[in-house]
């Protein structure tokens, strides 16, 4: 058994657990359930450097990346530097992460949050809108197409937008369908850890020009935005790159700017 599968198996039990706990309705009263959603997709049609930055306190590869600042620090460094959108880390047991995390950003920055998490119920969606989130996550490799498409058709219910993710030619076919807003590459491949920006070069021109195309992963030099760029990609998903220094902020703001 490989680690997603292992990941899947305890967020399947956690979501039941939760949902034994905190019921929908208490979810739906949330402050932000019926706020305005911020389109992440938007930013980066017209954004020259489409940063998605990412919040992230440790990995299954990496073990800790950063302990040492608070959410509020890292967001608003990232909103300062210009990023397009941030990614928010959820998920407890693999990525130190967790829905307080969103909450805190939320309160502290006004562009778009992404609910970084393994989804694989509507429940989750229903506790990214509670928690501020603009978009959610959806990942290829751990769900059917059918349930990517009814975890698609929920999140556009409650507005918000949905980033898909895929890693191969066969994960992108069984995805393709009009409730998704983005599609991204993960460079990384997840049964192995390994990083190649290859994965994104070679999906590019299969991705239909109806979704705004984002590169996932392994991104940390300004070299590799400059080549996978005209390829069509229009966001880069950063993480490790910034948290793994002594301030995520500064790093977000000097990447950005030599961009």
């Amino acid at each position: 058994m490989n680690i997603l599968d292992k990941i899947i198996i305890d967020k399947k039990r956690e979501v039941i657990l939760k949902k034994s706990i905190i019921p929908v309705s208490q979810l739906e009263a949330s402050v932000f359930f019926n706020k305005q959603t911020i389109s992440l997709s938007q930013k980066l049609k017209q954004s020259n450097s489409g940063i998605i930055a990412e919040h992230k306190r440790r990995s299954p590869s990496k073990s800790i990346i950063n302990n040492n600042f608070t959410v509020e620090e890292v967001v608003k460094g990232y909103e300062n530097a210009g990023a397009c959108g941030i990614s928010v880390l959820t998920d407890g047991k693999y990525f130190g992460g967790s829905l307080d995390d969103l909450l805190l950003a939320r309160a502290s920055v006004n562009i778009p949050l992404l609910r970084k998490e393994f989804i694989v119920d509507e429940y989750q969606i229903l506790e990214a809108k509670a928690h501020g989130a603009d978009l959610i996550l959806l990942i290829a490799a751990v769900l059917t197409r059918e349930e990517i498409k009814s975890l698609s058709e929920f999140a556009k219910k409650l507005g918000l937008e949905v980033l898909l993710e895929v890693h191969n030619q066969e994960e992108l076919e069984k995805s393709i369908m009009p409730t998704l807003d983005m599609i991204g590459v993960n460079n990384r491949n997840l049964k192995t850890f390994e990083v190649s920006l290859d994965f994104s070069k070679d999906l590019a021109s299969q991705i239909p020009d109806d979704f705004v195309k984002v590169s996932e992963s392994g991104i940390s030099s300004i070299e590799a935005i400059q080549e996978l760029k005209p390829y069509g990609y229009k966001g880069f998903l950063i993480g490790e790159n910034f948290m793994k220094t002594e301030n995520a902020g500064q790093a977000a703001v000097d990447f950005i700017s030599q961009l």
